[in-house]
């Protein structure tokens, strides 16, 4: 009996078999120990970079907040108030100041009280009346009398409250008065914020 013949490689183009070679060939390269420890070391550094890029991302936005904040802060400050180039006049009063207070030691009369007093006396004359004197009663630190030219009585007033309502307050009881037909009165009280009184 005739041995078969082996096909050749060229006569059986569609063979499979690789004549010559093992099977073994065929598989994926394995990558050498200095090959992993390179990758490895490409994966930190990225990972490096990305941790790095986060952290910068999130500190350029901190610092874009903050000047937001900053400008939004310096868009609403009140602005510096200019320094006046005049300097604020002092209301030295006129007229005649009188302490009931005979047994009072000097110096009663107080700055404040002393600048009151001439406030309210410009404001009484910006309103068309003549201031004639203060007087400070007996016990008393805060309230002073007025006595206006041409008009019975006096207006009680007091430091406390500014002298331009004061004014304002007195007038408008003294023409309240007057539209009544009261001409005579002892006193018109203005200390109280909204209330006026007259006796």
């Amino acid at each position: 009996m005739e041995e078969p013949k082996l096909a050749k490689r060229r006569s059986n183009k569609k063979s499979t078999i690789m004549s010559g070679r093992t099977i073994g060939e065929k598989r994926e390269r394995l990558e050498t120990r200095n090959e992993r420890a390179a990758a490895r070391k490409k994966d930190k550094k990225k990972a490096a970079r990305r941790v790095f890029f986060t952290i910068l991302g999130f500190v350029m936005l901190g610092v874009a907040a903050v000047l937001v904040a900053r400008n939004f802060i310096v868009k609403n400050e009140p602005e510096p108030i200019a320094e006046q180039s005049e300097p604020i006049p002092e209301y030295r009063p006129t007229i005649e100041i009188i302490d009931e207070d005979s047994s009072a030691a000097e110096g009663k009369i107080t700055s404040r009280m002393e600048s009151f007093i001439g406030k309210l006396e410009r404001d009484f004359k910006d309103l068309g009346y003549r201031p004639a004197k203060a007087v400070i009663p007996t016990g008393s630190i805060r309230e002073v009398d007025f006595y206006l030219e041409s008009h019975p009585g006096f207006v009680k007033t007091t430091i406390d409250r500014d002298s331009a309502v004061t004014a304002e307050d007195a007038d408008r009881l003294i023409r309240y008065l007057t539209g009544q037909g009261i001409a005579e009165y002892q006193y018109i009280d203005v200390r109280l914020p909204g209330r006026a009184f007259w006796k």
